[in-house]
C-alpha cells in the first residue's frame, strides 16, 4: 500500500467528516438524543454536588462510552439496513448485538454514577 504525504487539508476534513456524523448523530438517531438529554442531566448533577476531578473523569468516561457505543451501534444499524433491506435472521443478529453493547454501555454507565452520586445523596 502506497504511503500518502500528510495533507493539513485532509485532517482537517477527516474532523468535518466526523462532525457531520455527530450532527446524523443527535438530528436522526431517538436513542442518542435520550442519550444527550441524560448526559446533560449527569453534568448538571455533578455540578450541582461539585464532583471531584476524579469523579469528573469517570463520569466523563461513562457518557462518551455511551454516546460512542450508541454512534457505532448506529452505523452499524444503518449498514446493515443498505447491505440487507428485507428481513433477515443474520442481520437480525447483528442488528441485535449492537443493540446490546450500548445497554451494556448505559448499564456500566448507570452503576458509574450511582457510585458517584449516591453517597453524596446520603
Amino acid at each position: 500500500m502506497k504511503q500518502q504525504k500528510f495533507s493539513l487539508r485532509k485532517r482537517i476534513q477527516s474532523f468535518v467528516y466526523a462532525f457531520q456524523g455527530l450532527r446524523v448523530l443527535f438530528l436522526e438517531e431517538h436513542n442518542a438524543r435520550i442519550h444527550l438529554v441524560a448526559a446533560a442531566g449527569v453534568v448538571g448533577l455533578g455540578w450541582f454536588c461539585r464532583c471531584s476531578t476524579s469523579e469528573w473523569t469517570a463520569l466523563v468516561l461513562a457518557i462518551g462510552l455511551v454516546i460512542t457505543a450508541e454512534a457505532l451501534n448506529s452505523a452499524i444499524e444503518n449498514l446493515a439496513d443498505f447491505v440487507s433491506p428485507e428481513r433477515n435472521d443474520s442481520i437480525k443478529r447483528v442488528k441485535d448485538l449492537a443493540a446490546a453493547a450500548v445497554l451494556i454501555s448505559a448499564i456500566a454507565a448507570l452503576v458509574v454514577g450511582l457510585l458517584v452520586f449516591v453517597p453524596k445523596m446520603v
